[in-house]
């Protein structure tokens, strides 16, 4: 028991009281003889005993211990030191990741936010194959009377819409004839009048507007 004791204390060199040493050895020493070992370890010479208030604390003599030599001691502090740049390496490593898988996990969306976006493509997708089917079976959209009315109120409307613009722009040349041309522009403006752009011209010299009547030159 003696010599487990002392081949335990030198082998984990540093200090413990004899509670626990014999815990740590599972009891295969009872702790009473575990502080009387102790005691004659340290009557020996062979461990050190440290009294702090009523606690005796036992080391191994350090005299006894074999030294280590330099060239051993500076291979451990390289190692050290190589362990200690792998491992921030690492540690590097695992925040870049970490930050990149974040972010994508963020932006994935949720399990339920993916069910939601399905159902709604899959009833985008029905509404879809419902307005062909009357194309896939020929059915017409519209019937040749509806597109005829259609075709009379758009020849109509055309028709008031030139009429009324030919009377704005007779109004409008009266009004600003003495007017210079920036203080034509700052009237419309104020009144808040929009000329026609040339998109719109565009459009009235194409074939929709030419099929209706006469356009406004």
């Amino acid at each position: 028991a003696e010599d487990a004791i002392l081949q335990y204390m030198k082998r984990m060199n540093r200090p413990f009281g004899a509670v626990d040493i014999s815990a740590n050895l599972k009891g295969a020493v009872p702790k009473p003889a575990t502080a009387k070992i102790l005691v004659s370890l340290a009557e020996k010479g062979a461990i050190v005993q440290k009294t702090y208030g009523k606690t005796n604390f036992y080391v191994v003599n350090q005299n006894d211990m074999d030294a280590l030599p330099a060239s051993d001691l500076a291979a451990l502090e390289a190692e050290c030191k190589a362990v200690e740049e792998a491992n921030n390496m690492v540690a590097a490593d695992v925040k870049n990741l970490s930050a990149v898988e974040l972010g994508r996990l963020k932006s994935t969306p949720t399990d339920a936010e993916l069910d939601a976006q399905i159902q709604a493509a899959n009833q985008t997708v029905a509404q879809l194959l419902e307005r062909l089917g009357p194309l896939r079976n020929g059915t017409p959209l519209i019937s040749t009377e509806e597109l005829a009315q259609i075709d009379a109120e758009w020849a109509k409307w055309r028709s008031e819409w030139v009429r009324r613009k030919k009377i704005f722009t007779s109004f409008w040349q009266l009004v600003t004839d003495a007017l210079p041309p920036q203080d034509g522009t700052a009237l419309a403006e104020d009144l808040g009048i929009d000329f026609d752009t040339p998109e719109h011209m565009a459009l009235d010299r194409g074939p929709l507007c030419a099929a209706a009547g006469p356009s406004l030159r």
